[in-house]
């Protein structure tokens, strides 16, 4: 196997090489379409140069590498900017579910090498208008017809919806159950009848995340992905994975280097903001802070390459990640004065202050609130009892509404 030094100069000449084509300043300006097809180009250059599917085994049309090898070449793509969001529910999320539990191995095999080549984009449908991040009080109904399921309700939140070809989807399939006992786990053709997308945008004037409306829409029981009742379980299991995908040290904001630069041009009482003590501290503290999650993110790669699945530690590593992200962009529009106030609504959101500062809430958001994190936290980490629960217990729809 390459070693991870070898892996990284790899990874970092092949970057530079295609950097002119993908890369933020060859994706600056262009249309929503154009930027899809680059995004597109691109997911296929990674797939065709040996750097798509990274650790996933060659029977899936991966690497064969490890989750570490994974990590390597993410830290080295990062600061180029390229077109990759499009794929990143898609082959850091639903995909490797599907792989996991589709009860077709063969049609699953096709669906992820097209997903590796860009070709096809996957969504995960989770949140809905009434439950928030609480998943469990989901309202979608899959209601069983024979070797089928009717599926009726909404979903809020679901990034990329517009772009996808398919989602894997958690419904409620009876509600006399208990609320985490009533749910399976199932995936869907984000173009069949009855499903409808509408894109809404953010405070950034983005426009990725959607509602999807489901209305009679009818799939095969091979499409199940779940046991029937066990889609608490699997959607808990995707969360975990989603949690360190959305998290790296720095939140997905800019990195605590481009603080220190900026600390060094701006001015508090006439000298440099760099020379305050109390920015220092700031400094220190993100650092110390971010290496912490460096090394517990190091630790749940190292769990997974060594075949066991990632602990409840990636909710500590998401929420502490983009609150810092969010106190620390303030801090630098701060700085900035009344030039913090520019925005510029392209700008990449790893380069701008403002642009992460307004972006942040809905990462706090993604993956499950902070609230939930919290009982996360509290329960599966420090070992707390669990908060009083009306609802436990009883069935669904029992419960007040």
């Amino acid at each position: 196997m390459i070693a991870l030094d070898a892996w990284r100069a790899q990874a970092r000449a092949w970057l530079a090489s295609v950097a002119p084509r993908f890369g933020k300043e060859a994706a600056r300006g262009l249309a929503p379409e154009a930027h899809l097809a680059l995004g597109r180009a691109y997911q296929r250059a990674k797939f065709e140069a040996g750097f798509a599917g990274i650790n996933w085994a060659p029977e899936w049309h991966g690497q064969g590498l490890t989750p570490l090898h994974k990590v390597v070449f993410e830290e080295e793509e990062m600061p180029f900017g390229m077109p990759m969001g499009y794929f990143g529910v898609s082959l850091g999320i639903s995909v490797p579910v599907v792989m996991q539990m589709a009860q077709d191995r063969d049609w699953a095999r096709e669906r992820v090498l097209a997903a590796l080549r860009g070709d096809e984009i996957w969504c995960q449908l989770f949140s809905e208008p009434s439950g928030g991040s609480d998943l469990a009080g989901l309202r979608t109904r899959a209601e069983p017809d024979g070797n089928q399921w009717r599926l009726n309700g909404q979903k809020l939140w679901t990034t990329w919806a517009q772009h996808s070809d398919y989602g894997v989807i958690v419904a409620r399939h009876d509600p006399a159950l208990p609320k985490h006992k009533g749910l399976t786990y199932f995936w869907l053709d984000m173009h069949a009848p009855g499903v409808t997308v509408r894109p809404f945008r953010l405070a950034t004037g983005d426009a990725h995340v959607n509602e999807v409306f489901l209305d009679e829409v009818r799939i095969d029981d091979t499409q199940r992905l779940s046991p029937v009742g066990g889609g608490f379980a699997a959607a808990m299991a995707t969360l975990m994975i989603e949690r360190y995908s959305a998290a790296d040290p720095a939140g997905f904001g800019p990195p605590l280097e481009a603080f220190v630069a900026l600390a060094r041009v701006r001015t508090i009482g006439g000298r440099p903001a760099l020379d305050d003590g109390r920015i220092r501290s700031v400094i220190a503290r993100t650092y110390a802070m971010r290496s912490g999650l460096d090394a517990i993110r190091t630790r749940a790669m190292r769990m997974m390459e060594a075949g066991m699945e990632p602990g409840p530690e990636g909710a500590l590593s998401k929420l502490v990640s983009v609150r810092s992200r969010q106190r620390l962009s303030e801090l630098a529009i701060d700085l900035s004065g009344a030039l913090g106030l520019a925005w510029d609504q392209g700008a990449w959101v790893k380069d701008d202050w403002v642009q992460s500062w307004l972006s942040a809430p809905t990462m706090r958001i993604a993956g499950g609130a902070d609230e939930m994190l919290l009982n996360t936290i509290a329960e599966r980490i420090l070992g707390l009892p669990q908060d009083h629960r009306p609802d436990k217990g009883i069935a669904f729809r029992d419960v007040p509404v």
